[in-house]
């Protein structure tokens, strides 16, 4: 089972997915060393709170140069995969630009508070190894104000009044905006799954 690098943005969801990654076998570092970071056999960008702090502590260790070229297995969480797109409309944001396409922010609804938190299908829309295992509109745990419309990256939709891209994918670069660690035995296959990509 390969070593598994995670940046260390802060947030309170990192013990969550170290514990989930122990289930699975994988041993897990957190840094934001950036030799470590590109020596790294895998590597996962956590994400909690707003895009503007999180995108600063990268750039302040200099990882904002960093992760757009590494060449093995990202993939970020929630607000970790916001910040491989190009930006985002939470205090106009610039983000990674890795993938094409924008973080915006939900129109609120008498029937769909913001944030969207809670339990919710994931529709698969394309033959991903990411979602290998996992049944179409299978359930996972979300908590974000902020999504990604529907891009040429998208291989996971999921809707709340829009569609959003709730998995994607642009060659070694993953994403998911729900908490895999927190989504059961789904998100424990979509972890698995990672854990044995290829480029």
């Amino acid at each position: 089972m390969p070593q598994v690098t995670i940046i260390d943005g802060g947030g309170a969801n990192i013990a969550s997915l170290q514990f989930a990654l122990t289930r699975l076998g994988a041993e897990s570092e957190l840094t934001t060393d950036p030799e470590k970071i590109r020596a790294a056999e895998r590597i996962i960008l956590p994400g909690v709170g707003a895009a503007a702090d999180a995108m600063e502590k990268l750039r302040s260790a200099g990882l904002d140069e960093v992760i757009p070229k590494l060449e093995q297995p990202v993939l970020g969480i929630c607000l970790g995969m916001q910040l491989l797109f190009e930006s985002s409309e939470e205090e106009e944001t610039p983000c990674l630009s890795i993938i094409e396409g924008r973080a915006r922010l939900f129109e609120v609804a008498e029937d769909r508070p913001v944030p969207h938190m809670g339990w919710n299908r994931v529709k698969n829309s394309a033959n991903a190894y990411l979602l290998n295992g996992i049944p179409d509109d299978a359930y996972f745990y979300f908590v974000h104000s902020y999504a990604i419309d529907m891009v040429a990256a998208t291989i996971g939709s999921t809707s709340y009044g829009q569609s959003f891209t709730s998995v994607a994918q642009m060659g070694n670069f993953m994403g998911t905006q729900f908490h895999p660690e927190r989504s059961g035995k789904h998100g424990a296959q979509l972890l698995q799954n990672f854990l044995q990509q290829t480029k």
